[in-house]
């Protein structure tokens, strides 16, 4: 009998297994192939825009890929620099044969997970409670709790123009029958689609027709506790090139025989990941879009192309590919899937159809890794909890873009592949890249995962990083000061009166590291100091957003009672009713944010609440 049963060994499983089993749990993680654990079927990138700072969260939470990808990155960079600290997040290129391998290793060495090879076909159902799984054998293992990471693997088929054939990813097995299962079992299950760009040989690119994009020259990572880092001329670059009016006019005169646009294709596929097809189709106005090469492993010899996604027949992608600046003598190397509707999910992650069943990843209907390891996270934590009778770990919507990403997908829903996107969040500035620390350590480490050596090394940091800004605003400078010297080169305003260091650090145009000179400072990490710039420069906007915060905060507070009943509710609009019903939300906030849930089914709500339960 084990505590955790998680089924799937990608991105979502690897976190949900070694969650529970860090805990103290014992967890048996199921897969199909033990070999393809952690692998990167599609790009081999970790980050981008708000994904960074999933994987940064995902460390803050004591999760795992953040640490295996500063261990075996090709390149790291900064992005969105140009902008406020609100949208900035780390995008590393990972090594495609390099990233697997190790988490393979850890996975294979954290004590208290079994592994076995495997394809779970059903589950152990008594009473709506999940007991345990069935794999095709026969044999069946028991379980108290049970998390689906199945990813893209269920009743998965690949296409390419019109012909279809049923596999998982890089032609891996898929899951026939689960799916169907878990339609029997009262889930309702939704069609979706990914795709993948071809791949290209190294050396049959001509780089001199593509513009450099090298990393970020600074010490760079996602984990809070890495202390080493790859200087920027070891790191592999990534090149950049355009598609033309010859591109475009290939994919226009073929369309009939694209999957996506000959009726082949079932599912939807990811609005904010299109394929290049669907660029050119639904952007006709834009005469290029970009594409960047990007090596996917140092042991392997290929090019992974960017940006150009495609279902197109194996003949057409050739001659699509090779009208891009640099790839005309190129060589070219060598889904649709079921999901769940998540909306049949607490904000826990375990279903409402069977107890102590968790699912997490691409089932739930989300694309990207990041996306998935982020909730195989917090399911196997939530999981963990529900085993030992405590209450789940919900992160609210201002703690972390990981609590936008649940609670969307359990209030909103999605018909589409979901993505993780800073405009997503309404309080983006308070969910940085630099302080998810900040912001999760607490949590992580009373729930077990951060242990309390790290716990102690990231208060040391923070007592520095405010102990500082305490003492910058006791240094004060006058217009007869050597600073203005450093001002003047910056192009900041001379000093007219006395200011103290931490009000000039309030100029757009000065740093903290700009000051050291001129203030005796004691001796800091470059993370910490860039933290004192970002929480002196933006103080007066992160209060703001702070207050905006509680006011739903206190919505939030608002506990709806699970025995509801909204028929009961008068003057409540039927679609209202129907929402309500169907999300069940737990709290006022959750309640309003539904789609087609307005103020006055709100009010309505409140009142009813407060005279059926005294306001409670």
């Amino acid at each position: 009998m084990y505590d955790v049963i998680v089924v799937g060994g990608g991105h979502a499983g690897i976190e949900a297994s070694l969650a529970p089993s860090r805990m103290g749990l014992k967890t048996l993680l199921v897969t199909s192939n033990i070999n393809n654990i952690g692998s990167m079927p599609c790009n081999t990138s970790i980050g981008g825009p708000a994904k960074g700072i999933i994987v940064r969260e995902i460390d803050a939470l004591g999760g795992q890929m953040s640490k295996t990808a500063d261990k075996t990155y090709l390149q790291m960079k900064m992005l969105n620099t140009a902008k406020g600290p609100g949208v900035q997040s780390l995008r590393a290129q990972a090594d495609k044969k390099a990233y697997p391998r190790y988490m393979q290793k850890v996975v294979k060495e954290q004590e208290n997970l079994d592994l076995i090879e495997g394809m779970v076909e059903d589950l152990v159902v008594e009473d709506q409670t999940v007991k345990g799984v069935i794999l095709d054998d026969g044999t069946t293992y028991l379980s108290k709790t049970v998390i689906l990471t199945t990813g893209t693997y269920l009743k998965a088929e690949i296409l390419v123009g019109h012909s279809k054939h049923a596999s998982g990813p890089d032609q891996q097995k898929e899951s026939k029958f689960l799916s169907g299962k878990l339609k029997d079992y009262g889930f309702r299950i939704q069609r979706l689609k990914t795709g993948t760009p071809p791949r290209v040989e190294i050396n049959s690119i001509d780089y001199s027709k593509t513009s450099l994009q090298p990393g970020t020259d600074a010490k760079l990572a996602f984990s809070f506790t890495t202390d080493e880092y790859v200087p920027i001329e070891k790191q592999t670059p990534c090149y950049l090139t355009y598609t033309n009016e010859t591109t475009h006019k290939i994919i226009h005169d073929n369309l009939e025989k694209c999957a996506m646009y000959s009726g082949l294709v079932k599912g939807i596929g990811p609005r904010y990941c299109p394929s290049i097809e669907d660029k050119v189709v639904k952007f006709s106005d834009k005469p290029q879009h970009q594409i960047f090469l990007e090596p996917e492993s140092k042991e392997m010899n290929s090019i992974y192309v960017q940006g150009f996604s495609t279902s197109m027949p194996h003949d057409i992608q050739e001659r699509m590919i090779r009208t891009l600046p640099g790839l005309e003598n190129c060589t070219i190397l060598k889904y649709e899937y079921d999901a769940i509707d998540p909306l049949q999910l607490w904000p826990s992650l375990e279903t409402k159809v069977i107890k102590n069943l968790f699912t997490a990843g691409q089932i739930n209907g989300t694309s990207g890794y990041e996306e998935a390891a982020g909730q195989g996270l917090m399911a196997g934590i939530n999981a963990t909890l529900k085993v030992r009778n405590e209450a789940p770990l919900v992160l609210k919507r201002d703690e972390a873009y990981i609590g936008v990403m649940i609670d969307d997908l359990v209030t909103k829903g999605t018909k589409e592949p979901y993505r993780m996107l800073t405009s997503r969040a309404e309080y983006r500035l308070l969910i940085r890249h630099d302080n998810a620390d900040e912001r999760l350590y607490d949590y992580s480490h009373k729930i077990g995962l951060v242990k309390d050596k790290e716990y102690q090394r990231y208060q040391n940091k923070m007592k520095g990083i405010y102990d500082e800004i305490e003492r910058l605003s006791t240094i004060r400078f006058t217009p007869k000061d050597d600073i203005n010297e450093m001002l003047e080169q910056n192009n900041s305003s001379h000093l007219k009166e006395g200011v103290s260091a931490k009000e000039l650090i309030t100029r757009p145009e000065i740093t903290y590291d700009m000051m050291l000179p001129y203030i005796d400072a004691p001796e800091l990490s470059e993370e910490q100091r860039r933290r004192i710039t970002i929480l002196i420069k933006y103080a007066g906007y992160i209060e703001k957003a702070k207050r905006q915060a509680q006011k739903q905060i206190k919505m939030e507070e608002k506990h709806i009672p699970e025995d509801i009943d909204y028929e009961d509710v008068k003057n409540l609009a039927l679609e209202a009713k129907q929402k309500l019903s169907e999300i069940r939300p737990l709290t006022i906030g959750q309640a309003s944010r539904i789609s087609g849930i307005n103020p006055a089914d709100i009010s309505v709500l409140l009142i009813y609440l407060k005279q059926k339960y005294n306001g409670e």
